[in-house]
């Protein structure tokens, strides 16, 4: 994720007698890119998700699946930063693979349940497990795109 960190210079003496300066502030960014996992049982959507996410230094892709055993094992296999995930699943479910990250998640990450099955009650039973975001893909598919700007604090770049 990209964040600023602010250093302070301290003046002190050497052993040559010289000083350095004090009082000065720097800021470095941080430069490491979003991870984000894509697990999504159609090819044409995760293409399509994954085309229209990439920011190049910004955000990446750092895993895909189609399934809730190839989701579980990414997750805890690589580090990421934001899930997005579909409920229906070639072999299990989305709502699994949300138990699965109830034992324990990396720390700030996001978990966002892109879905056709945006019921009432799969979406309370999405957020009971954990995630922090619920998106219908027929009217709100955008709305990912809209998430992952706001945890970089700005824009993203044209998709590609």
């Amino acid at each position: 994720m990209d964040s600023k960190v602010a250093i302070a210079l301290v003046s002190f003496a050497d052993h040559s007698g010289s000083t350095r300066r004090s009082g000065e502030v720097a800021t470095v960014e941080n430069t490491n890119p979003l991870r984000v996992l894509l697990v999504e049982d159609s090819p044409l959507i995760r293409e399509r998700l994954a085309e229209s996410l990439v920011d190049p230094g910004r955000i990446e892709i750092v895993g895909q699946a189609d399934a809730e055993d190839t989701a579980i094992s990414l997750l805890s296999d690589r580090p990421w930063d934001v899930l997005v995930l579909d409920l229906q699943l070639k072999r299990g479910t989305g709502l699994a693979v949300l138990r699965a990250l109830v034992a324990g998640r990396p720390p700030g990450s996001k978990v966002i349940v892109l879905t056709n099955y945006a019921f009432p009650q799969y979406r309370a039973k999405s957020l009971a497990l954990g995630a922090d975001f619920f998106f219908d893909k027929a009217r709100e598919y955008h709305r990912v795109r809209d998430v992952l700007e706001g945890i970089l604090g700005a824009p993203m770049s044209a998709p590609g």
